[in-house]
Formats: structure tokens, C-alpha cells, sequence
């Protein structure tokens, strides 16, 4: 499996952490338009497709959730709307959870919010019965270590749910893709959000993450049972899941 994220010019975990929660930082306000606009909107149906494939832990009595790295807020918000019980959302971006609180606030969604670090989270072992992942996990500066805590927190017959980027297995599709995101998306992204750097950064962080096959391998190895992962918009985006074993 490839380590983490890594950032050009940035050496070690610790400065790659870092350098990932600036960049983050610098984004925030203009992040959720940046995400409608490059993404053409299909942002939301991914996330509302993650939602409709855990659904079933959302209903559950007392169902223990929380969403890691949830940036702005926007998949704990469509988690909170198909649950009773309160969402937890973790990220370790302070302006990013500034923002996801503001629309939690405003839509009086049943939502803790807490600071935090996705490799070290203040949260006892064996209580969680679903994580959530949108977009955040390729930008973990250990990507082993990042499933190792994923399976730390879950209980026995918790679902772990991996929302991310991928590289299309067509290759046509996949060089189209490659294109539109080396090219048109840094020069979008740069222009709107005043950080060329982070939309340099973005599209270099999907092309170095594990394809959606070694994803899944990595989640066997890491414990995972019953691993699957289903293609969006031809394979784009992925989204795993995986069962904590009894």
C-alpha cells in the first residue's frame, strides 16, 4: 500500500499533516462551491449514494456513527437526515469544522462536532457501529495506520464505509479523466480559491492513491470482513466498506 499523502517538497508524517491542515485551512470558505462547480454537481450523489448503502446501520436503536474527516459538514448533515441518533463528525481542520458548524447550526441538525486527528481519535475502541469517510481518507498521512484505527473504534459487526477517489478502469475514460484533472481542474481551483498549490495538490494526491482493487486488499489486511467496493460515475469515485469480524 502507498504510505500517505504526500505532498511535493513536504518530508515526514508530521510536516505532511501539517502541510494537508494548512491547505485545508486556506480552502474552507470557498471549498463547498469549488466541490459543486469541479465535480458538476455529482458530489451530492455520491454522498447521497453512501447514505442509501448504509442505511441500514442508520436505522438501527441507539446506532453509534460517526463521520470522519468531514470537512464542511456535508455527509454528517445527509446522515443526520436519514438517522434518529445523534452523528458524530471529526476532522482536524479547525476552519473546515467552523463551517460545517455554521450549517449544522442553521439546519438544527443532531450533530456533534469535535477536533481531532484520524489516526489518533479520542474515541473508545469497539463503540462505533458505522465510520464514514468522504474525501478525506487519501489526504492521511498513513494510510494503513488510518484503517488500523478505523478498525480500532468499530464494534463487532460495524461497517466502515470508504467514499474516495479512484482511477477509472476503462482506459480511455481514466486518460479523459487524468486530463480534465491535471489540467482544467488546477487552473479552476486555483483561480476561485486563491491556492493554486491545493488544487495542484488534489488532483497528484488521487493519482498516488491505491487503486480500487488494492483498497480492498489493504482493508482485508487490515481485519476487514465481507470487503466489497462499488464504482461511481465510471469509476471515479469508489466507495468501500467493510465489516469489523466477530
Amino acid at each position: 500500500m502507498s504510505r500517505g499523502a504526500a505532498p511535493a517538497g513536504v518530508r515526514g508524517d508530521r510536516e505532511a499533516a501539517a502541510w494537508v491542515r494548512g491547505m485545508f485551512g486556506r480552502v474552507a470558505p470557498r471549498y463547498d462551491f469549488l466541490n459543486h462547480l469541479l465535480s458538476f454537481n455529482l458530489d451530492r450523489y455520491w454522498r447521497a449514494y453512501a447514505v442509501r448503502r448504509v442505511r441500514h446501520i442508520l436505522h438501527r436503536p441507539g446506532a453509534q456513527v460517526l463521520d470522519l474527516c468531514c470537512g464542511t459538514g456535508d455527509l454528517s448533515l445527509a446522515l443526520a437526515r436519514r438517522s434518529p441518533s445523534l452523528i458524530l463528525g471529526s476532522d482536524f481542520c479547525h476552519p473546515m469544522l467552523v463551517s460545517a458548524q455554521g450549517k449544522v447550526k442553521q439546519r438544527r441538525a443532531r450533530i456533534a462536532l469535535f477536533e481531532s486527528d484520524a489516526l489518533r481519535l479520542p474515541v473508545r475502541g469497539g463503540s462505533m457501529d458505522l465510520v464514514t469517510v468522504a474525501f478525506g481518507f487519501r489526504n492521511l498521512a498513513d494510510y494503513a495506520a488510518g484503517l488500523a484505527e478505523l478498525r480500532r473504534v468499530l464494534r463487532p459487526g460495524g461497517v466502515a464505509a470508504i467514499l474516495e477517489f479512484s482511477q477509472p478502469p476503462n482506459a480511455l475514460f481514466r486518460a479523459v479523466n487524468n486530463l480534465y484533472c491535471r489540467r482544467v481542474l488546477p487552473w479552476i481551483g486555483g483561480l476561485v480559491s486563491g491556492a493554486p498549490d491545493a488544487y495542484t495538490y488534489l488532483p497528484e494526491s488521487v493519482r498516488k492513491f491505491p487503486a480500487a482493487p488494492e483498497l480492498a486488499q489493504d482493508m482485508e489486511g487490515a481485519g476487514f470482513a465481507a470487503v466489497s467496493y462499488d464504482y461511481l460515475t465510471l469509476g471515479t469515485v469508489a466507495l468501500h466498506m467493510g465489516t469489523a469480524p466477530d
